[in-house]
């Protein structure tokens, strides 16, 4: 569905991706680990067009992304959930997820759509008409993965979803993107806790200092080798 070619990416004179290469299969879900610094969210961004390609190239469909403007991609079936939420914390917490159905696209079907996050988060149905501001930190990560649902996409990228969040909303936030693997949707995730996302990968890249220096089917994956090799042991 999405492959991504020797891709180079960076901000002005610091480059941060080298020859970078991944295929993401239709219906799966591809970990991206690795410690800070490592290029993960550059990757991200470089997919959604907020970072140039300096070289190489990114497909999806067998359609080149490059040049696509990031407000574009809703539209042609990606969405991003940034990391640290980025929510709008004055809106509504409806106002909040009815934005992720901006694209001309999704809009008709943007109600269905609410009915089908609210029944995934009845939270956030309940506390729909109050200000997103007044969220705990994983209320705010479930209507982050709420808003990007609401495009109905084809491709999720998801950026650190446990970052910052106590261990039970941890449990919390994967057992909802469980669901929605189940639900047949390709998920791009960039995640430290490994062993959280070793659970719920199909494949699993490991990328250092702006490299792809491993990859593997997550089921073929020892844990403690993968973490051998991510502290450079």
């Amino acid at each position: 569905m999405l492959e991504v070619s020797s891709a180079r990416a960076g901000y002005g004179a610091i480059n941060v991706l080298w020859d970078v290469s991944l295929d993401i299969a239709a219906g799966e879900v591809t970990t991206i680990v690795g410690p800070n610094g490592a290029g993960k969210t550059t990757l991200l961004r470089a997919i959604m067009g907020l970072v140039p390609l300096e070289r190489g190239q990114i497909t999806f469909d067998g359609a080149p992304l490059a040049g696509v403007p990031t407000w574009d991609m809703a539209q042609r079936g990606i969405a991003m959930v940034p990391e640290g939420r980025m929510i709008f914390r004055d809106m509504s917490i409806e106002e909040n997820l009815m934005l992720g159905a901006f694209a001309k696209t999704r809009r008709a079907g943007a109600k269905s759509q609410l009915e089908e996050v609210y029944a995934l988060f009845p939270l956030l149905k309940e506390r729909r008409a109050l200000p997103a501001g007044t969220l705990s930190g994983g209320q705010a990560q479930m209507l982050a993965l709420g808003r990007g649902l609401m495009s109905s996409p084809q491709l999720m990228l998801i950026d650190e979803p446990s970052l910052g969040l106590a261990p039970v909303m941890v449990q919390e936030v994967f057992a909802i993107l469980d669901r929605v693997k189940a639900a047949g949707r390709t998920i791009v995730l960039v995640e430290q806790n490994t062993n959280m996302a070793l659970r719920l990968a199909d494949q699993v890249y490991l990328m250092q200092g702006g490299k792809v220096t491993f990859a593997a089917r997550a089921k073929d994956v020892n844990v403690d080798e993968l973490h051998d090799m991510y502290f450079a042991r």
